[in-house]
């Protein structure tokens, strides 16, 4: 991690001396404030599931109302790169499964009898943020991990294998606890104090659906959500982006009255 964090660093830094560049004329960078914001998410999933030993004819799962409530705030790296930043928050989504029967067999792959699965899913996301800014447009990076609850499931199969007395019920053996990676990528529009972010976030599991020995104390199985979501989302500046901030102005006339002042070995003087 600390050597991706100096590779994004280095990148930035060259990004940030590009910027000031030009053939006869200074460039004036805008100066990124520490900021923070907050912004509801909408989006759809697409949600699907590796298993071992592998499954055939696995398919999509799409389910609308993703839906998060986040929490950004913004620093610079070293007190000099506006570019990172957290994220953390809220979300209600979804995981799932679904099998598509083999075209020259006509079978169908199923888990317990089950062909069709789907969760709804409550996680608390935590994320480093990336986010270059060039006005209007920002372009935006996440990764990090969540954990959540598996608070609810409906499936579909085929007899006789399937049993409908769990269609809306887990069984003793399925984990109900989540948790994972999620990060993806995306850009977003600028109109301080507003700024709508579009995102495509992956989100992979390393709760297994299921106890993998519940066949076998010989004989382990997995099977690991990977889910897609698009998204829309509306945030609000919490403070200014650019410019001046209150606590700035503030300063400024602290100074201006008083002096400026020099913290050394935890005195002022």
């Amino acid at each position: 991690m600390k050597k991706i964090l100096l590779i994004i660093a280095l990148l930035s830094s060259g990004l940030a001396l590009k910027a000031q560049e030009s053939d006869s004329t200074e460039v004036t960078r805008t100066l990124i404030n520490d900021y923070s914001m907050i912004g509801v998410n909408y989006g759809v999933t697409f949600s699907n599931t590796v298993f071992n030993p592998s499954k055939h004819g696995r398919a999509w799962v799409t389910t609308p109302n993703y839906i998060s409530i986040m929490y950004t705030k913004y620093s610079k790296l070293f007190d000099y790169l506006p570019y990172f930043g957290l994220t953390v928050g809220v979300a209600y989504g979804h995981e799932g499964y679904a099998f598509k029967a083999n075209e020259s067999t006509g079978y169908t792959e199923h888990v317990d009898g089950a062909t069709w699965c789907s969760m709804d899913v409550i996680e608390i996301p935590a994320m480093m943020q990336c986010h270059i800014d060039m006005e209007p447009f920002k372009i935006l990076a996440n990764v990090g991990v969540y954990g959540g609850y598996r608070r609810s499931i409906e499936r579909k199969g085929i007899a006789p294998d399937f049993d409908e007395t769990y269609a809306h019920k887990f069984k003793d053996y399925e984990n109900t606890f989540d948790y994972g990676m999620q990060g993806g990528a995306g850009f977003g529009i600028m109109l301080d104090p507003i700024e709508i972010h579009f995102n495509c976030l992956l989100r992979w599991s390393w709760s297994t659906l299921y106890a993998p020995d519940y066949h076998s104390s010989y004989f382990y199985r997995f099977a690991n959500p990977v889910d897609i979501m698009a998204t829309v989302g509306v945030y609000f500046q919490l403070q200014k982006r650019t410019g001046k901030t209150t606590a700035m102005l503030r300063r400024e006339a602290r100074e201006k009255v008083y002096g400026k002042t020099e913290n050394t070995s935890g005195k002022n003087r």
